[in-house]
């Protein structure tokens, strides 16, 4: 299910259905996890994670440089509804943050989406424990890993629909 707040004008209609590389963000209050895909869009890999700076701004060129690096069509935030599928305000910090990307990628024809990530930590700390990753060692790899889950997921859900 995607979601988005990102108006339709923001994506470049060259994008939309244009084959290549896509960047998962997982937005946290200290830490932002990314992943990327492979070009063919056929797996979501755990790429770093960019901890806040305190400065809003700064953090989102950090990610827009690692969009251009990474030579991406496509960004994909991760969009956390309440399990009832309402927007409280981590979903609305996320459709601000999906907005300026948006904002700050135009031009560039990359489209930025919203997609419904609710779960995807839970899912990530299942994954890292069933890999025998526990504890303190989980910190440090759970956002980017949670980015990883939510991306894929996308991309499964894009293969669905075509």
């Amino acid at each position: 299910m995607t979601e988005s707040s990102v108006p339709e004008s923001s994506v470049p209609e060259s994008s939309k259905d244009r084959r290549g590389r896509a960047v998962g963000i997982d937005l946290g209050a200290r830490r932002i996890g990314i992943a990327v895909s492979d070009s063919r869009g056929t797996m979501a890999t755990p790429r770093g994670t960019v901890v806040r700076s305190g400065d809003a701004e700064r953090d989102r060129r950090a990610l827009v440089d690692l969009v251009v690096e990474e030579e991406a069509v496509a960004v994909v935030v991760g969009h956390p509804l309440s399990l009832d599928g309402s927007r409280g305000p981590a979903a609305r910090a996320a459709e601000v943050e999906a907005d300026a990307l948006a904002r700050l990628l135009e031009g560039r024809d990359v489209r930025v989406e919203l997609f419904d990530e609710r779960l995807t930590t839970v899912s990530a700390h299942q994954a890292l424990t069933a890999g025998g990753i526990k504890g303190r060692k989980q910190r440090s790899v759970v956002d980017q890993t949670a980015a990883a889950v939510m991306l894929m997921a996308w991309l499964d859900s894009r293969r669905a629909t075509t």
